[in-house]
């Protein structure tokens, strides 16, 4: 029986940046709060190998994780992801952080639309359009 081969998939330096980034402030946060990993990781409802992955800057994370840690650190989401001034290359790490903006922005868009119909729904409002 052969070997079987696992290929890590290749992170262009600018994704790596940003999950550099996004480590930083991360443990940075967490660190300002005297919280152990197995403590972000419960407020966030992850597991701690997934943060620890994060933190490492050895996996990115959904929208929706970006949220929990947040809310966890009561701060904005976008926060998370701006460097500090004596990092890398800024330029490409905006144009990455440009783009999850506008995933992010689809996401929350996506989200509030879902739970209006709901509420509609919910509550037996007419959900036609009146033209």
């Amino acid at each position: 029986m052969g070997k079987l081969k696992i290929m890590a998939k290749q992170v262009v330096p600018e994704e790596q940046a940003l999950r550099d980034t996004l480590s930083d402030n991360i443990k940075k946060y967490r660190h300002r709060r005297k919280w152990s990993q197995f403590v972000l990781a419960e407020k966030a409802n992850i597991s701690t190998n997934f943060l620890a992955d994060i933190e490492a800057g050895n996996t990115w994370v959904s929208a929706q994780t970006l949220i929990k840690f947040a809310q966890a650190f009561e701060i904005e989401a976008f926060e998370l992801l701006i460097p500090s001034i004596n990092e890398g290359k800024p330029k490409l790490q905006q144009k990455i952080l440009n783009q999850f903006s506008q995933d992010l922005a689809v996401v929350l868009q996506e989200a509030m639309e879902k739970s209006i119909i709901h509420v509609k729904k919910q509550y037996n409002i007419n959900t036609k359009d009146k033209k």
